[in-house]
């Protein structure tokens, strides 16, 4: 079987480096082409930063790691270090990256990418806000048709919004970004907070992480040991939600998760309920079906799944 080939945009972030480090496990079934960073989570200069930190921990220092767009669209950046640190990556003492950052502008990087691999052989695999993503579409609209399908994680529907009231974190710091996407045609697959809140490391697995005694299993268990509190804290769940694995979790094993295809449309113009994602899950509305939501996994296949790749590295 020939590996997927794939980009991942990202703003690490604890559950983004797990991610990648999901991907980077996996090169039988995924080729990396580049990592791609936006700003969300953190900024831009330690988005990138981080990035590099899990390349290295992975042992794939060799990776392709890109600077994107250091702010939204049309709004101010709003980042998230009441949940993942100051740093982004608060818990392991990792050390400083020593591989460097590519000289193109991710964006550039996205779009040639998609002009020189076949057409319809490259999926777009955004964990953060979607800002890289749409400035390429608007930049070099010729890729759109181009990019085999976009699998992000994002927005929220029975869950509403872990940022406001009504809307998911990575939607919600760039909406427009996100309204693009969703409108672009591309096959969008969406991992909301309705599964990924499922995905919730509990004492045993992450036990299971630490049990790996590598580098890799040992600062994914101090990643979670830090980034649960947050939401300990805030649902009263047994543990912290891996959000964005979730995304690299459907491109390795689709068949752990269900999900329904519906209308999604980004609210842009309300700040009642800017960047909530409106999907239309019992199909009330004539408005043409434009992704897949996916509702709910197998969280012990997941985990299964993710220690395995996780004892690879």
């Amino acid at each position: 079987m020939t590996a997927r080939k794939i980009i991942i945009d990202t703003d690490p972030g604890q559950d983004d480096a797990v991610a990648i480090l999901l991907a980077l496990s996996s090169p039988e079934e995924l080729d990396v082409l580049g990592v791609t960073c936006v700003a969300g989570n953190v900024p831009l200069d330690l988005t990138t930063k981080n990035a590099r930190i899990i390349c290295e921990l992975a042992g794939k220092p060799n990776t392709l790691v890109f600077a994107g767009c250091d702010r939204p669209l049309g709004r101010d950046l709003v980042t998230a270090e009441h949940v993942h640190g100051k740093t982004g990556l608060d818990g392991p003492d990792l050390p400083d990256p020593e591989m460097p950052l590519q000289d193109q502008h991710a964006v550039d990087f996205i779009i040639d990418t998609l002009r020189a691999e076949p057409s319809g052989t490259v999926t777009l695999c955004p964990l953060g806000p979607l800002t890289n993503i749409a400035t390429a579409f608007q930049k070099a609209p010729d890729i759109v048709q181009r990019v085999q399908q976009i699998v992000l994680m994002g927005g929220a529907y029975f869950e509403v919004g872990n940022i406001t009231p009504t809307a998911e974190f990575n939607i919600y710091v760039d909406p427009q970004a996100a309204e693009i996407t969703f409108k672009s045609g591309v096959d969008i697959v969406v991992l909301p907070l309705d599964v990924t809140h499922k995905a919730l490391v509990t004492a045993p697995r992450n036990d299971a992480f630490r049990a790996l005694s590598t580098p890799v299993g040992i600062a994914v268990a101090q990643m979670t040991d830090f980034f649960e509190r947050f939401d300990k804290e805030k649902y009263g769940s047994a543990g912290a939600p891996l959000h964005d694995p979730c995304v690299t979790a459907y491109l390795l094993r689709p068949d752990l998760f269900t999900g329904r295809r519906v209308n999604v449309e980004i609210e842009t113009i309300s700040e009642l309920t800017m960047g909530m994602t409106v999907a239309d899950w019992w199909g009330v509305t004539d408005r043409p079906k434009n992704a897949l939501f996916i509702g709910d996994l197998d969280a012990d296949g997941f985990f299964d799944l993710l220690t395995e790749r996780l004892a690879r590295l």
